[in-house]
């Protein structure tokens, strides 16, 4: 039974709500790409004075840990470490390829009716560029059955799963691989983007069992190196 804050900034989405007991209260979010650094602590703000809400309320701060946005990971993580600091507050760490996962098997029935969805998989895509996605795999009870990690999808991707069971495949990564994963039973179907909300329940989870992170040494679980790129363009002198 808590109150939690929770932030999500792994891909292009900026998403902030505020639950309590699992239920979520008040939410803002933002797809227009990665605007985190400006929009961040504003929907947290706004959050709080909108609703007349004291801080004083908060139990926790969950946020999304990665796979993802490396810049995103990183503004998510640091903010959520400095309200923590400031409010005195236990730090939450999901991650982002989990709280998709667990979602859609949770709410399966919003995404596709049948009457057999508990023979569902789930297989959550971030986007990481070219035909890569972070990703994993679910059963309808939420269960990973295959870890997090970084996929170069092609023709064989999951083949020996989609040959005995449907898999929705969903997530910002997902679009792009319709023209790889091609099977009667691969559907692309389910929530296209990340979102606070759906990491209600998991906070709530973790809250009540006390799983929380050391805030002075937690960092975003980033999976793969960053690589900086120059311009194409740029111009020598």
């Amino acid at each position: 039974m808590a109150i939690i804050l929770n932030i999500e900034t792994s891909t292009e989405v900026c998403s902030v709500s505020l639950a309590e007991n699992g239920k979520t209260l008040f939410q803002k979010e933002s797809n227009d790409g990665l605007k985190h650094s400006e929009l961040l602590t504003v929907f947290i703000q706004d959050i709080f004075k909108e609703n007349n809400f004291e801080w004083s309320k908060v139990d926790a701060v969950a946020v999304s840990k990665g796979p993802g946005s490396y810049t995103g990971l990183r503004i998510g993580v640091s903010v959520a470490k400095g309200l923590c600091y400031g409010l005195d507050k236990p730090l939450i760490g999901i991650g982002s390829i989990e709280v998709m996962g667990v979602h859609a098997a949770k709410n399966s029935s919003e995404f596709y009716a049948n009457e057999k969805n508990d023979e569902l998989l789930f297989c959550p895509m971030i986007d990481a560029r070219r035909m890569e996605v972070y990703t994993a795999l679910y059963n309808s009870d939420g269960e990973q059955i295959l870890p997090v990690s970084a996929e170069i999808i092609d023709e064989n991707s999951f083949a020996d799963y989609l040959e005995d069971k449907k898999i929705l495949f969903f997530g910002n990564g997902a679009e792009k691989c319709k023209e790889k994963i091609i099977h009667e039973n691969a559907l692309f179907l389910g929530p296209s983007q990340t979102s606070a909300r759906f990491m209600r329940n998991l906070s709530e989870s973790k809250y009540n069992k006390k799983e929380f992170e050391d805030v002075a040494y937690f960092e975003p679980f980033y999976l793969k190196d960053f690589v900086a790129t120059i311009p194409k363009n740029k111009v020598l002198k």
